[in-house]
């Protein structure tokens, strides 16, 4: 299906609920809003609205700094960091990178201590966001570009925003692997050419790639996971390892290829290529940021992510956009020529669903062992 269709997939197995999307339109706000909706917005509609980023800019150099806490390799954000310090140069700013259960362990203890140092953070578990909104620890604001965003990728109140959006598609070693011989299906992965040269990041340990082998099984059944534990798979800790893996030929293929690392290799001369399935959908996950209230430089954070959301800095970001009004990243199609399968945030927040797999699959694959860095 594609994603420009209307979405809804009965997930029987695990009673997740159909949920639907459609890319490329911008959903009415409703206008039966809750009495607990009315209160909130009332309080909050100062802190919402859109502003300028000059007028931001006038509020955020008073403060000096701004304290960014971003999932993944640090180097992800440095070029965008620097890029922003150069345009506004009276901000400097701090990157804290890390895995997203470490740097979300230091975000609950600053919300205990009332003590933040995290101005923004930017994760690919949506998770942690839908809970700080209930926990009350999440600022209110719509950037600019807000309304252009799909309703499946921001909160409707404006506590978080997707910033990027991923396929989670295959890849291959274009020197060790033809064109003509590239998996094109989850089946593919089975061969005997693969044995022992396949990779991806530990299930139990990154939510994407649980969400990957989730729509295996959904398919497939836990036989299709008996007979890939038995092609002797390699198993990282995220997906900058699993790219480098391919490229540098150590693996050979993989079901669990992120677009921007795979991305940034290519860019890089790098010999790993893309492959899309043929047969099944290939998942999506988005990366999310929120700004934490009490923060110490709340006006950078809020100018940071309405820089981040600008047209100039989404098409750079290696990424697909969560703006319906911007193109792919190049070589890319957009999204909605692609078969996709988008439950993401449904399914990470499926607590009990999310439990059961990680134990399941931490018991096939044992312990993290295999750092792959985030840098």
């Amino acid at each position: 299906m594609k994603l420009s269709a209307l979405w809804g997939r009965n997930l029987s197995a695990f009673a997740l609920p159909k949920f639907s999307v459609r890319w490329g339109m911008i959903a009415k706000t409703s206008l039966a809003l809750s009495l607990h909706g009315m209160f909130i917005g009332f309080l909050s509609i100062n802190q919402c609205l859109a502003e300028p980023l000059q007028e931001l800019y006038e509020r955020a150099k008073l403060e000096k700094g701004l304290n960014l806490y971003g999932a993944g390799p640090a180097q992800n954000y440095e070029a965008l960091a620097r890029a922003f310090e150069a345009q506004f140069p009276e901000i400097k700013v701090t990157i804290t990178g890390g895995y997203s259960n470490e740097l979300n362990a230091k975000i609950e203890a600053q919300a205990k201590a009332r003590n933040f140092e995290a101005d923004i953070g930017v994760f690919q578990t949506v998770q942690d966001f839908v809970k700080w909104k209930n926990d009350g620890i999440l600022s209110f604001f719509k950037p600019d570009g807000f309304e252009m965003i799909d309703p499946n990728f921001k909160d409707p109140d404006g506590a978080f925003v997707a910033l990027y959006v991923s396929t989670i598609s295959y890849a291959y070693n274009k020197k060790e692997i033809s064109i003509l011989d590239a998996p094109k299906s989850a089946r593919d992965f089975l061969k005997p050419q693969f044995k022992g040269k396949l990779i991806t990041a530990y299930p139990h340990d990154d939510d994407a790639t649980l969400y990957v082998f989730y729509n295996i099984i959904q398919k497939f059944g836990w036989d299709y996971i008996r007979d890939y534990m038995a092609q002797q798979p390699q198993f990282i800790q995220g997906h900058l390892g699993v790219a480098r893996g391919i490229a540098a030929g150590t693996a050979l293929a993989t079901f669990d290829a992120t677009v921007s690392t795979v991305g940034g290799l290519k860019r890089a001369g790098q010999n790993i290529e893309f492959a899309f399935s043929e047969t099944e959908p290939t998942p999506l996950f988005f990366v999310t940021a929120g700004l934490f209230k009490g923060s110490p430089h709340p006006n950078a954070a809020k100018l940071y992510l309405t820089w981040l959301l600008a047209k100039e800095q989404q098409e750079r970001s290696g990424f697909f956009s969560p703006r319906a009004d911007l193109p792919p990243p190049n070589g890319l199609k957009p999204l909605s020529q692609y078969s996709t399968v988008n439950g993401y945030r449904e399914f990470v927040t499926d607590h009990a669903l999310i439990h059961d797999l990680r134990t399941k699959f931490e018991a096939l694959t044992g312990p993290v062992t295999n750092a792959g860095g985030v840098r």
